[in-house]
């Protein structure tokens, strides 16, 4: 490295944010998660119609970008361990918005599905190196509070999803949407608008991660120690960067005598831990509510305008109690969080069920009790298990082992997507919900047997309380 090129790397860090701002801009990749999940569900009707698509082909449609973020997370653990963990995040916010282009200005399905694809992508690499960002900079004692803002970002993306939802089918019905000039966007297929106005937060997405640091811990494992140290003295300050960098270089010593793969018996039950309440976390219904809540509200006996209200209440809802949660995380607990918000999601999946069997879903109390599992949901599983998931593993098999874990989040929200409208036409909605209470039953059963508490413990001290000697 030349002295100019030096100079000018250490104005750069010297000009460092600080560390809310960097793991906030990270957490807007949980943002591209949310608002690609929420937005969808305005759209299933308009290109339903549209494309005469049959109960697969709508899955289809729906899934076809979860597929797109299940390769997204193989990719991403391949990426970020060569090219480090700003320049993945970087790629998934130019991916989603070449994404929101594609998708609205598509002329036929398949080019609509693709795009789907395209951008799923790039949210699921962002899925995998977001929260993972953040863990590697954020303090122990602040560890969950600011992964927490992941799952923050996610329900803020899916509350502006419903919003931009609105607020487009209003204009659509407008008399300037009528005119000549803008009829058929905007009039005739509301849903390309719709799916346009994803490009707003990942243009923002990103323009603010050209401020950003590259993880330190990355850093160092690629032996550019020196970087590392400057970097986090000018995030943390010398005292706590000195401390740091004496655990990282610790854990890099040890690990450096035994390289680990995947299938090493020490990661056994962390990576049991991971996979298991990534695929849980999506068996609870989330995503399902999130995706189909109009037709849920629909066939519930509500009109179509009062169902997208509900679906804003709800995304108010998701955010509110989210906020509960990056309060309480490193408060009470991660273990004490999942019990008590799986307790109540599987109460509220249990009388969701009962009232469609029953035939009573038209009353106030199905509105009552879905907002009742979002709350639950927000402040227990949704964070928790992405705090748990980015902190339980040892730096030098932590972006595969991640990656994986993820891999398993984007599988089961994918399953879900592709099987609910064939579950709900097939079984109905009473024995789908109550499939969905069965398996938060045994999430609840995991957790409260298998799953350990990790507050205010340091990531290099993980390995004492997860992982096995080697």
């Amino acid at each position: 490295m030349t002295e100019e090129q030096n100079k000018h790397e250490q104005a750069q860090i010297s000009a460092l944010p600080g560390m809310s701002y960097i793991c906030l801009t990270a957490a807007l990749g949980g943002l591209l998660f949310g608002f690609d999940t929420a937005v969808i569900s305005g759209t299933i009707s308009f290109v339903k119609s549209q494309y005469s698509l049959s109960a697969a082909a709508e899955g289809w449609f729906v899934s076809s970008g979860l597929l797109g973020c299940v390769f997204g997370v193989v990719l991403a653990g391949f990426l970020t361990d060569r090219f480090g963990r700003k320049f993945v995040l970087i790629a998934s916010a130019l991916m989603f918005l070449v994404c929101s282009f594609g998708c609205a200005f598509a002329p036929t399905f398949d080019l609509l599905v693709l795009a789907r694809g395209l951008g799923g992508v790039g949210v699921g690499m962002a899925s995998v190196v977001a929260p993972m960002y953040i863990a590697e900079f954020a303090p122990a004692t602040r560890r969950g509070r600011m992964v927490a803002y992941y799952q923050l970002a996610i329900t803020v993306g899916i509350l502006l999803a419903y919003f931009s939802n609105a607020l487009l089918l209003s204009f659509s019905q407008s008399e300037m949407a009528q005119s000549q000039a803008l009829n058929w966007f905007f009039s005739k297929e509301p849903w390309r608008p719709m799916l346009l106005a994803m490009g707003i937060p990942s243009a923002v997405f990103a323009i603010m991660l050209q401020r950003i640091p590259e993880s330190p811990r990355w850093l160092y494992a690629v032996n550019k120690q020196e970087q590392a140290r400057d970097i986090l003295i000018a995030v943390k300050g010398t005292a706590e960067a000195e401390n740091d960098i004496a655990m990282i270089a610790k854990a890099e010593a040890k690990n450096s005598m035994d390289e680990r793969s995947l299938l090493d018996k020490s990661l056994r039950l962390p990576l049991i831990i991971g996979v298991m309440l990534g695929i849980f976390s999506q068996f609870t219904g989330i995503n399902a509510i999130i995706y189909y809540g109009p037709r849920i509200f629909e066939s519930a006996g509500f009109a179509s305008g009062n169902a997208f209200l509900f679906q804003v209440i709800i995304g108010v809802i998701n955010v509110v109690f989210t906020f509960v949660a990056i309060t309480s995380a490193d408060k009470y607990g991660r273990r004490t969080l999942l019990l008590g918000g799986l307790a109540g999601i599987i109460l509220s999946l249990v009388i969701c069920a009962l009232l469609f069997y029953s035939g009573q879903s038209s009353s106030l109390l199905l509105l009552g009790m879905i907002v009742f599992f979002i709350a639950c949901f927000a402040l227990s599983v949704g964070p928790c298990t992405w705090i748990l998931i980015n902190e339980i593993f040892p730096t030098d098999v932590r972006a595969k082992a991640v990656s994986l874990c993820t891999f398993m989040v984007w599988a089961a929200v994918w399953v879900v997507g592709q099987f609910f409208p064939w579950m709900v036409e097939t079984v109905g909605p009473a024995v789908t919900f109550a499939t969905f209470a069965i398996m938060s039953l045994g999430n609840f059963l995991f957790c409260w047997k298998i799953v350990r508490e990790t507050k205010n413990i340091a990531l290099e001290d993980m390995e004492q309380l997860f992982v096995a000697p080697h």
